[in-house]
């Protein structure tokens, strides 16, 4: 008998949901959906909404919003002495909120220059 392969089944899964033993290994669904609330309270949910809906029709707006979000996060550093890493600073922009919607606008304008205007936008990556 393997009671590694029996063990590890049931310890990975019953950490995670519970397991329907008339059905095997197969994933009990309802007993997810029963932990997730049905309504969530989004507070960003009107700023996420204004910045999918803003339109980027203007050359110097999408210069302005390009030059604004930076391509990559700001925040990551690596702090060395004598060529040894100390430590790490990790990008803290996914902790953001709004982070997928502002690469998204970003994303928009870099396209409205490129397809529309005709611009290089090597300056902007």
């Amino acid at each position: 008998m393997k009671v590694f392969d029996n063990t590890t089944k049931k310890l990975f899964l019953a950490s995670w949901v519970s397991v329907n033993p008339a059905e095997g290994s197969e994933l009990n669904v309802t007993a997810i959906q029963r932990d997730i609330p049905k309504y969530r309270c989004d507070i960003f949910r009107f700023l996420r909404q204004w910045l999918n809906n803003i339109q980027i029709c203007d050359r110097k707006f999408a210069r302005r919003i390009c030059g604004l979000i930076p391509a990559q996060c700001p925040f990551e550093r690596e702090i060395k002495l004598f060529g040894k890493t100390l430590f790490y600073i990790p990008p803290l922009c996914k902790l953001n909120p709004l982070y997928e919607e502002l690469v998204s606008l970003r994303f928009r304008a870099l396209c409205y220059l490129a397809d529309e205007c005709g611009e290089d936008i090597t300056q902007y990556c």
